[in-house]
């Protein structure tokens, strides 16, 4: 049996050391987000000097709706791996469908603002999700969860 003081609510006795992990996801979005405002700036004026408030403003609600999208990705990511590896899968392919849908939903909607520059929208929008990802590729880099692979040669099946 289990040690006396272990939980009588799991059908294990929680021998092992409980070890607080920090969610890599929600890690990278602690990392970024305090560099958004700086990035929405840097935005606005680049397309100010680019071509006007038309411009910068269409430019710095693309990268506002890129760090959004990617706080939203960061949050689904980690809500889904608490459920299964299966869920995490489908969050990932089928979030990575929906938030670019939702993002080329909004260049339309937002299109209809008198404003508002497709162009420079997406000037914004695509080097600053490029940016995120090979910032998220490096930050995530040799942190594969290696208790998931399994190098086991496959068993036979009895007959």
């Amino acid at each position: 049996m289990g040690r006396p003081e272990a939980s009588t609510s799991y059908t294990c006795d929680m021998e092992r050391e409980m070890v607080d992990r920090v969610e890599p996801e929600r890690e990278l979005i602690r990392h970024v987000l305090p560099f958004g405002p700086a990035a929405v700036v840097i935005a606005l004026v680049a397309g100010l000097l680019a071509g006007g408030w038309p411009y910068g403003l269409s430019a710095a609600i693309g990268v506002g709706v890129v760090l959004a999208n990617f706080a939203v990705h960061g949050w689904s990511l980690s809500r889904a791996a608490r459920i299964s590896l299966t869920v995490l899968s489908a969050v990932a392919l089928g979030g990575f469908i929906l938030r670019i849908a939702a993002i080329v939903g909004m260049m339309f909607a937002l299109d209809q603002l008198p404003f508002f520059s497709p162009l420079a929208f997406i000037l914004a929008v695509v080097p600053a999700t490029t940016l995120l990802l090979a910032f998220e590729m490096h930050r995530l880099r040799g942190r594969m969860q290696a208790e998931l692979w399994d190098f086991s040669p496959p068993e036979r099946v009895r007959r």
